[in-house]
């Protein structure tokens, strides 16, 4: 998981310092996810294409470390399945996981840039888990992008619908409603200590353009004061 930075400007999005902690006590009994925060700690946003760039690298960095240590085993030392693991030159996979409307945001202008997207669906792939209301297929088939690489995009339909969403978390708070058993308490108990969640932090950035439009649009426009 790598929260956005602050500087997205997105409606009600509060600080990072936050959503960091809140998803690392939501991850607490977690194995297999874990939160990074070195998106969050950039100077500005960051385009999420540079984001999946620096994961792979990091990646790539981590695999390589693994074989030099590998290397410098003695032959009596490595095990048979780290001999193995050893002779293959198998590069890492890293893939953008999304809900479906992330899809349909690819067709908002100047929001995304051409060639990021296709970098995404080409060199990395998605991960693209459904959502009520949603069909991913026709958003696919409605940009010739994501039809060209939907090899690459991979939908996962889940059997047992979920429909918490952190909008309707978000209203049910600034209202002064329960969310037990929606998220967990540890979750909780951090968002009443720090009384995140009014209807004063719902205003924040409004009125502001999301960065990636605000950018794309100057180097649309550069001339325009």
């Amino acid at each position: 998981m790598s929260p956005v930075n602050d500087d997205y400007r997105k409606k009600g999005l509060v600080s990072a310092r936050h959503r960091i902690a809140m998803a690392k006590l939501a991850l607490e009994t977690s194995d297999w996810i874990r939160v990074d925060p070195w998106e969050s700690e950039q100077e500005t946003w960051t385009e999420t294409v540079k984001v999946l760039r620096h994961h792979y690298n990091e990646s790539l960095g981590l695999l390589q470390s693994k074989k030099e240590f590998m290397k410098n085993k003695r032959p009596i030392e490595r095990s048979t399945e780290d001999s193995l693991s050893y002779q293959r030159s198998v590069l890492p996979e890293l893939k953008l996981l999304c809900g479906a409307d992330f899809l349909q945001t690819i067709n908002t202008p100047n929001l995304w840039k051409e060639e990021h997207i296709k970098e995404i669906v080409e060199k990395f792939g998605l991960v693209c888990v459904s959502r009520a209301g949603s069909d991913p297929a026709r958003y696919i088939n409605a940009s010739d992008l994501l039809t060209k690489f939907q090899h690459n995009i991979f939908l996962v339909k889940e059997w047992i619908q979920n429909e918490i969403s952190a909008t309707q978390i978000r209203y049910a708070l600034c209202r002064g409603l329960s969310v037990k058993y929606l998220i967990p308490d540890s979750v909780i108990s951090y968002i009443a200590h720090h009384n995140i969640y009014t209807e004063e932090s719902e205003r924040k950035n409004e009125g502001d353009l999301l960065q990636p439009l605000k950018l794309h649009n100057t180097t649309l426009n550069p001339l325009n004061d």
